[in-house]
């Protein structure tokens, strides 16, 4: 009982940091789920069922917090907004081997990563951190969120792209100190997009997810062959969502996660006993 609450504990914890942004409201979050999570522990016969029942919890309860963060973006994400502009695509060309993105990925913290997460919309922020951060899938989250698979696979695109962005704009000017001079030194021209390039930026988070048909992944593929920028940015999106998937699990406080076990464990055996009072009261009748 002690480790499964620990395992529990930290899972939780970590769902909440992600999502709800502060440490306050995680450690109440991860407190108030476990407490309510322990008369039905029995009635689940599989740890998915168990996370997805866990995760809808704790959801509700980060998105009624009575604090939000003083980053987050005020209005919907656009795509329009999330995709580079013609000089970006050319300078990750020009970078090719060695994109900005990739460097900064390399060396980017565990801090930065979540201050990008955090400065995402709470919608957006919730479906990035189910499905790459807790690796749920899609059907899970709808589970979870109440959503259609659609809107999920909508966010998680914008939620991606919104987060590659951020890594990139902290390397100081957002396309890094050489990826512009090799550009102004080419003399390229900000110039629009070009129509297929940005059809296929809205399709790129389904073919990283293997769920793309077959014909559109052939077209993207295509189009990839035959344009450098758009081969490297998709690179730098991948990467990106890679140091999701990689991101280090934030832990409660060891003391007071200690202390909570040991309540909870108290309260499950109150209720064990009670449970068995009924049931030996009821075998006396019968």
């Amino acid at each position: 009982m002690e480790e499964a609450l620990a395992l529990l504990q930290k899972t939780v914890y970590s769902f909440s940091m992600n999502v709800c942004g502060q440490r306050e409201d995680a450690e109440d979050t991860m407190q108030e789920v476990l407490f309510k999570s322990v008369p039905y522990l029995s009635r689940f016969d599989s740890p998915r069922a168990l996370l997805v029942w866990l995760f809808k919890v704790a959801k509700n309860r980060c998105l009624m917090s009575r604090r939000r963060s003083k980053f987050a973006p005020k209005s919907a994400l656009s795509l329009e907004e999330l995709m580079p502009n013609r000089r970006e695509l050319q300078s990750l060309s020009v970078q090719h081997e060695g994109t900005p993105e990739t460097t900064l990925l390399r060396r980017e913290n565990a801090k930065r990563l979540r201050d990008a997460v955090r400065k995402l919309p709470p919608e957006y922020r919730l479906i990035l951190v189910l499905h790459d951060m807790e690796e749920l899938s899609d059907t899970d989250i709808s589970e979870i969120t109440g959503l259609r698979l659609g809107t999920i696979r909508v966010r998680l695109h914008r939620a991606r792209l919104f987060v590659r962005k951020e890594l990139a704009a902290r390397d100081g000017s957002g396309m890094g100190r050489h990826a512009r001079g090799r550009s102004e030194a080419r003399q390229i021209p900000p110039q629009p997009r070009g129509r297929n390039c940005k059809a296929m930026f809205a399709e790129l988070s389904n073919y990283l997810d293997e769920a793309l048909d077959d014909s559109l992944c052939e077209e993207l593929e295509k189009h990839m062959d035959g344009c450098e920028p758009c081969k490297a940015f998709l690179l730098s999106l991948e990467n990106s969502i890679h140091q999701c998937r990689e991101a280090s699990r934030e832990t409660p406080d060891p003391h007071a996660a200690a202390k909570l076990r040991r309540e909870l464990i108290s309260e499950y055996h109150e209720l064990m006993a009670d449970i068995s009072k009924i049931g030996q009261a009821k075998a006396r009748r019968s």
